[in-house]
């Protein structure tokens, strides 16, 4: 599976951004899907991730209860949907495609495929 990540930009402190990420192929919906963010300086880091079927999300303490994470399978697309900005959520945004589990693995590396980073800065 190949990754396409979009939606990214600048937006006010307390603002919305919905970030999408395609996917090529026709197996999207035997991967679990996440997204991983890395700001300057930073480690990368989980934000979010959804089962195959589009169920039990599951979120960093740092965005539960602002982001939501979203998938269509019938358009091979995942959404992450960020609302209540602050400017540390400034950072590159990553999707990925893994067929083992994503959320609490500890895993920031060696998934099955990445989104080629989708850029999102927050002012104040």
């Amino acid at each position: 599976v190949q990754l396409q990540g979009l939606g990214g930009g600048l937006v006010q402190a307390g603002g919305s951004l919905r970030l999408s990420c395609a996917a090529s192929g026709r197996t999207f919906s035997e991967y679990v899907m996440g997204w991983f963010r890395q700001a300057p300086g930073k480690e990368r880091e989980f934000v979010a991730s959804i089962n195959k079927r589009g169920v039990k999300p599951a979120y960093a303490d740092s965005v539960k209860g602002r982001f939501t994470i979203s998938r269509d399978n019938a358009k091979n697309t995942v959404y992450l949907q960020m609302n209540s900005l602050k400017p540390e959520d400034t950072a590159v945004y990553y999707c990925v495609a893994d067929k083992r589990p994503i959320a609490g693995t500890g895993r920031s590396t060696g998934f099955d495929a990445w989104g080629q980073g989708t850029e999102v800065t927050v002012s104040s």
